[in-house]
């Protein structure tokens, strides 16, 4: 068995599709076609099927998915096997909310950048639902994300800090539209949002549900800087975490309004799979978020040892 066969399809669930596969791979897409034609050949199974216009793995695909992860990561280590201990090279794959990666990250990311020049960093920004799943199924080494609970026992999980989460509205607003805690209402104003599934927009959607507020619709913004612009244009009002609008909000440019959220506050995570090779680099960066957050004064390295690491959380 050709081992670039496994590689081919790890990248094709990685990328979506044969084409953007092809790719990044730099193949002909007639090629990816014939790789996983003869890979199905050879383990006498059929791996994607065509529904619609997509090519969708099917279940005997995700039943072999966890051995083909484990051989990609015992090949991984063998390549690393001559190397010494302390190196730090090779590619490391992060996944984080663009929140963390815009606001809190940079200072992280410079350090590590600085300890490991030969390590390539690769960097995506899906929402936490979606960071669980990749670190589950192999495509990123390190997630670090809000917590969302329903690891299974699959994966290493350590909390990182707390932030509190604000609701922000324009200076223009009327005092009556200011008016989230008062139950029973019909408010002509828009929730702006970057991710109808981010951990944050959903406690918030579930707050105004037991409320019985309705708002005027949703609108869905490309990223955090633009949500932040519309509000202080009085287009809708979001829910953020407060690191993201600190600036704004001292500046005078949006306000904070008041709502009755028992728990306002969502906790970071770092996770990874629990058969993963904690390599040099994946070691080096999870320091650098505890030296972070014990910076922060939220939690000691006691407690990250002793407390905050679980596995198989809910």
């Amino acid at each position: 068995m050709e081992l670039k066969y496994l590689t081919t399809f790890k990248t094709i669930l990685e990328t979506g599709s044969f084409q953007k596969a092809a790719e990044r791979l730099n193949y002909a897409q007639s090629t990816i076609t014939l790789q996983m034609q003869l890979l199905e050949q050879e383990l006498s199974v059929k791996l994607f099927e065509k529904i619609g216009r997509r090519m969708e793995l099917t279940q005997a695909g995700e039943g072999l998915l966890p051995y083909i992860d484990a051989v990609l990561e015992a090949v991984r280590q063998m390549e690393n096997y001559g190397q010494c201990g302390h190196l730090l090279a090779g590619t490391l794959r992060i996944a984080m909310p663009e929140t963390l990666l815009s606001y809190q990250m940079h200072q992280v990311l410079s350090e590590f950048r600085k300890l490991a020049p030969d390590v390539k960093l690769s960097l995506r920004t899906p929402n936490c639902y979606e960071i669980r799943e990749q670190i589950i199924s192999g495509i990123v080494d390190l997630g670090v994300h809000y917590d969302i609970g329903g690891y299974g026992a699959s994966l290493v999980v350590e909390k990182l800090r707390d932030y509190q989460l604000v609701l922000a509205g324009s200076m223009e607003l009327k005092q009556e539209a200011c008016d989230f805690i008062t139950k029973g209402q019909r408010k002509d104003i828009c929730l702006l949002t970057m991710d109808k599934n981010s951990l944050y927009h959903r406690q918030f959607e579930e707050y105004l549900r037991k409320s019985d507020i309705t708002l005027n619709g949703e609108m869905e913004l490309v990223s955090t800087e633009a949500i932040k612009r519309s509000v202080a244009g009085n287009l809708g009002v979001a829910y953020l975490p407060r690191f993201t609008v600190e600036e704004e909000l001292r500046c005078g440019l949006i306000r904070e309004l008041p709502v009755s959220i028992e728990n306002n506050r969502i906790t970071t995570v770092c996770t990874y799979h629990k058969n993963k090779w904690v390599t040099p680099a994946i070691d080096l960066f999870i320091s650098l978020l505890r030296e972070q957050a014990a910076a922060d004064g939220v939690s000691s390295s006691e407690e990250a040892s002793d407390k905050n690491l679980y596995k198989g959380a809910e």
